[in-house]
């Protein structure tokens, strides 16, 4: 006798097991049945009723065929169901047939299971919402093609990353939508129902750009990681063709840019130093220029030593917000400037799209010379510790006097312990107000290159949509 089991969909484990169950234990053999779900039953067919499992009868499996059923219920291939039968009826004359490396079932299972999690993967990482705005609300609309039936189980995760935001992912089987209560599940949407790009696009391009290393550059693994079929939606992937064509000269003239060792420092600095001890600060200053000036013979700990130079603030006088970092990078050492590294880059964007002007902020660090360990021919940063942050904060307290802002930013732990003079607990206070007993508010939130160090894609998205809320609130906050 032949029986037909018709599943509500194609992720209805439940109802796969409940079928099972009581197919296995009547014996019933997995070549007398047709699976099949809700989407393409046959409307006019009459299927044999399954049977009852006999009274009193139990079946136990492994937790591990469990698990990796529940992924595999997920892959594309029409013979999973099969598959999962298959292995159940064995499992009744052989209970330890999961450790059983070598039986064909069990790895064709383990392949299968591996494809839907590299699919889940894939999922998580290439996802890019697109900014939708109809004047009073706002939501992020994704497209993306999985190569399973991935969209439900993998939801949970964007809630988790993307709470505070209102958005949807479209794919071709199903769709997905989280109004910041709810999740709810629609039927599947074409690509021509996605919105076109956005100025996010922007991050995505500067974010890869900036994680790619020319010297590290293997096509034929950067394509397994990230296939060409997710490249059409990817706004990053358009960069791609040129970076490979010029990784060879990139990576000679990235060579040659770095120092194994930071430049000496010139005779006329040099000549400039002062003959006080350390602990002692240089004459007053008339302007912030003339202090500017003095800073470039700065000694007051020893990373002068081996940087290339001091890197001071840079901005109007009369600038109404001052945002503060840690320290300047390999890139600003070298340049001389704050903030013009890859975490500047990202910086800069991120103001633009706030609505703040650029050219009207004066921004700085906490401590002016790079700390670093050297790797080879790189520099690797090294955070300062609180004997070089109170050293250098004579500095920054007279960057302050002169231009008496209206609000300081303490972008990360470092800056708020400089300004506040005490350690700040930044991812319980982020977004918050610090009045110091002189009157100066200071405004607490994340260093943009904590955005870069994210690994996963999706993470840094979530990451830098929370950064540029704040920005916001800045914006408003210095009216």
């Amino acid at each position: 006798m032949r029986f037909t089991v018709t599943l509500s969909g194609e992720t209805d484990f439940n109802g796969w097991r409940e079928a099972a169950r009581a197919l296995a234990l009547n014996d019933v053999k997995a070549g007398d049945i047709g699976w099949r779900t809700g989407e393409d039953q046959d409307l006019f067919a009459n299927p044999t009723p399954l049977p009852a499992a006999p009274e009193g009868a139990t079946m136990n499996v492994p937790r591990a065929f469990i698990d990796k059923a529940q992924a595999v219920i997920c892959h594309s291939d029409p013979h999973r169901f099969a598959l999962l039968y298959r292995l159940l009826l064995a499992m009744r004359k052989t209970p330890h047939l999961m450790k059983i490396a070598s039986d064909p079932d069990v790895m064709a299972l383990r392949d299968l299971e591996k494809s839907v999690r590299r699919d889940i993967h894939k999922m998580r990482a290439f996802v890019r919402f697109v900014r939708v705005s109809d004047g009073s609300h706002e939501r992020f609309v994704a497209w993306f093609e999985p190569d399973h039936y991935i969209v439900e189980g993998n939801a949970p995760f964007f809630v988790r990353r993307f709470a505070g935001m209102h958005w949807t992912i479209l794919t071709p089987h199903r769709s997905v939508q989280w109004n910041g209560e709810r999740l709810s599940f629609g039927e599947g949407a074409t690509k021509a129902d996605a919105p076109k790009e956005d100025a996010s696009d922007a991050l995505w391009k500067t974010y890869f750009a900036n994680i790619f290393n020319p010297a590290r550059l293997k096509v034929k693994a950067m394509e397994a990681e990230m296939p060409k079929k997710y490249w059409r939606n990817l706004p990053e992937a358009s960069l791609i063709p040129d970076l490979i064509k010029g990784a060879e000269s990139a990576a000679r003239d990235m060579l040659e840019r770095m120092p194994t060792m930071p430049a000496p420092h010139h005779a006329k600095i040099q000549e400039r130093l002062w003959s006080a001890p350390p602990e002692a600060p240089p004459d007053d200053a008339k302007s912030l220029g003339e202090l500017r000036r003095q800073a470039e013979g700065c000694r007051r700990c020893p990373l002068w030593q081996d940087a290339t130079q001091t890197v001071f603030g840079e901005g109007p006088e009369s600038a109404r917000i001052v945002f503060v970092g840690e320290q300047p990078g390999d890139q600003e050492d070298i340049a001389g400037k704050p903030f013009v590294g890859p975490a500047g880059k990202v910086f800069d964007e991120v103001i633009e799209e706030a609505g703040i002007e650029r050219q009207k902020l004066y921004v700085t660090n906490a401590v002016k010379h790079f700390k670093f360990e050297p790797r080879g021919k790189r520099r690797i940063h090294q955070k300062p510790n609180a004997g070089e942050v109170k050293a250098c904060r004579w500095w920054l307290d007279q960057e302050l006097g002169f231009i008496k802002p209206d609000l300081v930013v303490a972008m990360g732990a470092t800056a708020a312990q400089s300004l506040l003079g005490k350690a700040v607990p930044i991812t319980r206070m982020r977004g918050t107000i610090v009045t110091r007993d002189d009157g100066l508010r200071v405004f607490l939130t994340i260093h943009p290159s904590f955005i870069l160090r994210i690994p996963e894609a999706a993470e840094a998205q979530a990451e830098r949509e929370r950064f540029l809320a704040d920005m916001q609130q800045v914006k408003e906050l210095a009216g």
